[in-house]
């Protein structure tokens, strides 16, 4: 017994996914990629690991934290095993997808590996799926990121579905234009993280008033981007604000129901953004099920970028799971014809492999609902 649980412990934030778990995983793989490819996005798969200066480089540099690393036996270079999916597509873009016409749209779904968790989040292993839409930088291409993010959800059949954007770059200005010191930043990002307003207001000054303003403003989208519009933000600050505003107005016309909240002052896991971005939501989600937004993709190019990654594990828990799967156990020796036309009727065929004296009994033993007896499917009790 010792030895089984030794060889079936897995490291902390990994797991094995049994049946019908993987096959519900898959499905929703399938079902996000196959919304995504109706828009206009192609697939694309990037390998699962890759030399670490490329994987790390430009805006990878956000992941090298996450990053777990290995020496390549036949190189004997770095390689780093892919810790987000989406600086991968950028790389692809930006180099084998170099002279494609643009603007370029990119779907992806694969397996990411993390150094750590996150509290809501603990595993390091999941599966993400995405798009990707490099070489525009309007704010009809955040839109409409931030419209098929959010559809796909709804596509899957998940209700509640909200959105809340954010502009990292909106802080970031307001530091950079009223030469806030690196030091300051630090104790004020944190304070923001927190959302400690008396922290923040104790800077004093222009600085304190104006992330107070920030702080105080977020919300339900109509209110918060009204007291936005109020403050008196540096130039590339207001900027900011008002390429959010055009993103909104532009969702608002695509989803007039979808529910927006504004966040001016979230900053964590958008670190590598360059201008908007926002987390998805949905009820009964006990946190984010994506996030996107907009970055520079190619290192050293300052190619305009926006997507979003969506978390299939976070899916899965506020999906509905699959109903039961009809199966039948056929004896030995039924036609091979005889299976493919169940398979037509959406039976899944299992077939014995030796006589057995109660078919039905052997069904019920190998989880099968039905047998097939005298030419047909005939029905097992598995109370009995």
């Amino acid at each position: 017994m010792a030895d089984f649980a030794k060889r079936a412990l897995l490291p902390a934030g990994l797991r094995d996914i049994l049946p019908p778990g993987a096959a519900f995983e898959a499905h929703v793989i399938e079902t996000l990629t196959a919304f995504f490819a109706a828009n206009g996005y192609e697939r694309v798969k990037p390998p699962l690991i890759e030399f670490e200066e490329g994987l790390l480089s430009g805006s990878g540099a956000a992941m090298s934290g996450q990053t777990f690393r290995v020496m390549d036996p036949l190189s004997h270079r770095m390689m780093g095993v892919r810790a987000d999916m989406t600086l991968q597509v950028a790389r692809i873009a930006t180099t084998r997808l170099v002279n494609t016409p643009r603007p370029l749209r990119l779907a992806y779904a694969g397996q990411v590996l993390r150094v750590k968790g996150a509290q809501l989040r603990p595993a390091r292993q999941f599966a993400q799926a995405g798009i990707e839409l490099i070489g525009a930088s309007t704010p009809t291409a955040d839109a409409e990121v931030v419209l098929l993010a959010a559809e796909a959800l709804i596509a899957l059949g998940i209700g509640g579905v909200s959105v809340d954007l954010n502009v990292p770059t909106l802080v970031r200005a307001i530091f950079d234009e009223m030469e806030v010191d690196t030091a300051q930043r630090g104790i004020l990002r944190d304070a923001l993280n927190r959302k400690d307003a008396a922290t923040v207001a104790a800077a004093g000054g222009r600085v304190g008033a104006l992330l107070t303003g920030l702080l105080a403003a977020g919300g339900t989208c109509a209110p918060a981007m009204a007291a936005l519009g109020k403050l008196d933000l540096p130039p590339a600050a207001a900027l900011a604000r008002d390429t959010l505003a055009e993103v909104i107005e532009r969702v608002r016309t695509g989803a007039p129901d979808l529910t927006l909240t504004v966040d001016p002052v979230e900053h964590r896991g958008f670190e590598y953004h360059a201008g908007v971005g926002f987390a998805i939501f949905a009820r009964g989600a006990a946190g984010e099920l994506g996030r996107g937004g907009r970055y520079l993709a190619g290192e050293g190019l300052g190619v305009p970028a926006t997507g979003a990654t969506l978390f299939v594990d976070a899916l899965i828990e506020i999906l509905s799971p699959p109903s039961p799967t009809l199966r039948i156990l056929l004896p030995v020796g039924t036609a091979r014809s005889v299976a493919r036309d169940l398979q037509c009727q959406q039976w899944v065929t299992v077939g014995a492999l030796e006589p057995v004296a109660d078919l039905v009994a052997e069904a019920r033993r190998m989880g099968c609902s039905h047998a097939y007896l005298d030419n047909r499917p005939v029905a097992v009790d598995v109370n009995s």
